[in-house]
């Protein structure tokens, strides 16, 4: 079986560095390209023509970039903040008319995607809830991508609208990336709160994404779709 080819979009990054050396070690992947943000995406994806293009830039850039990626044929991954449910729905129906696929995860981190399974058993529980992301002051957007879909998961389950979750925000030195989930009860608090302390904690969802993508019928949104869970 050949490799499939992977671009990686925002190589210059922390993340996307990173990123590269993952996919270049793995012996089922191939890195065919390090794109730079600053670069012209749809020259640069036309020219080296990968399987697959993962995008770890910055918001809002995370959409339009999904979008150039499914015109030139290659399946996005996007990891980039700013991509909605709403988004993720128009990059889906995109793929599905050009018979493409890929991903929209707004955290890779396989630790976030167990707490978002916990949190979900106990809102159903405990309806009342809060989330408080923290993140270091170089983080543009907030609330943050994972913060976005932990409140739309949890809504769904509470039977509430996800713009009524109220998310806080932390922008302060010396945080990486970290979020609570907090549930109250009359005479109790639960706490649910995931850290993390290096980007190595995304190297498996991120290359578990990728063969995903490869393979996907359609953009799903969220790690769920990659571990065989919501």
């Amino acid at each position: 079986m050949s490799a499939i080819g992977v671009a990686v979009v925002g190589s210059a990054g922390r993340l996307g560095s990173l990123a590269c050396e993952w996919i270049a070690a793995a012996d089922d992947l191939e890195l065919v390209a390090r794109v730079e943000a600053s670069a012209d995406l749809v020259t640069e994806l036309r020219r080296t023509a990968p399987a697959v293009a993962v995008d770890l830039t910055r918001a809002p850039l995370g959409l339009p970039h999904g979008r150039a990626m499914l015109e030139c044929g290659v399946r996005p991954v996007i990891g980039t903040s700013g991509v909605d449910a709403a988004q993720t729905a128009q990059l889906d129906h995109l793929a599905r008319a050009a018979g493409l696929g890929g991903i929209v995860v707004p955290n890779f981190s396989l630790g976030v995607w167990l707490m978002q399974q916990a949190a979900e058993l106990a809102a159903r529980h405990m309806p009342r809830f809060e989330i408080v992301e923290m993140h270091h002051e170089r983080k543009l957007d907030a609330p943050s991508g994972t913060a976005v879909h932990s409140a739309e998961r949890l809504a769904e389950v509470a039977g509430l609208d996800p713009s009524d979750v109220r998310i806080h925000s932390l922008r302060l030195p010396g945080a990486a990336s970290n979020q609570e989930i907090v549930f109250g009860a009359e005479g109790e608090w639960l706490r649910l709160r995931h850290e993390t302390y290096g980007l190595a904690c995304f190297a498996p969802g991120l290359l578990a994404s990728i063969r995903y993508a490869d393979r996907a019928e359609g953009v799903a949104r969220g790690l769920g779709a990659v571990l065989g869970g919501p």
